[in-house]
């Protein structure tokens, strides 16, 4: 079998007009494009739910209220318990872990002394509660942080290893 000829159509000729443009001119269009472009992706992310900051909506969500710490966010952290029986390292270590847990449980300040003195035990125990009773309930929990903390040192941290250990930190150097 012989091979097809081919033949061509003759298009019919179109005319097109240019109007002349100034490079301001499209400088202002590809800008407006562009931004049109934006928009529309902008807009088309947000009813998809790509946005992290709407569900989908287009509404933007708030972000969520801190939960308020409660004794068992704080004891979920594992606080250290403080006898009062190994002087000036012992105080130290509390200090530090109760620091770290009232930031990562959010303990508020209002209860920061309630939680922390609940784990104390022994002689340290004894003697918050000596305090309590000499100052009443509503004044001992009512204490900074700061000042527990002083309270405690001067308890439970003799000046002579306070000074002792500032010597062997020293030797150190």
């Amino acid at each position: 079998m012989a091979p097809k000829k081919r033949t061509t159509r003759s298009s019919p000729t179109t005319t097109t007009t240019t109007t002349p443009i100034t490079n301001a001119q499209l400088k202002a269009l590809i800008a407006q494009g562009v931004a049109d472009v934006l928009g529309e992706r902008d807009a088309t992310r947000s009813r998809n739910g790509e946005d992290h900051h709407d569900s989908g909506t287009g509404v933007r969500r708030q972000a969520p209220l801190a939960r308020e710490c409660t004794y068992s966010d704080f004891m979920e952290c594992n606080p250290l318990y403080f006898k009062g029986t190994e002087g000036v390292v012992e105080v130290t270590q509390w200090f530090e872990k109760m620091e770290t847990v009232f930031r990562i449980s959010n303990c508020t300040v209002e209860t920061q002394i309630k939680f922390a003195t609940c784990t104390l035990l022994g002689s340290a125990l004894t003697w918050w509660n000596s305090h309590v009773r000499t100052v009443g309930h509503d004044v001992a929990y009512a204490m900074t942080w700061t000042n527990l903390k002083k309270k405690t040192t001067d308890k439970y941290c003799p000046r002579g290893e306070i000074k002792k250990l500032k010597v062997e930190m020293w030797n150190l150097k």
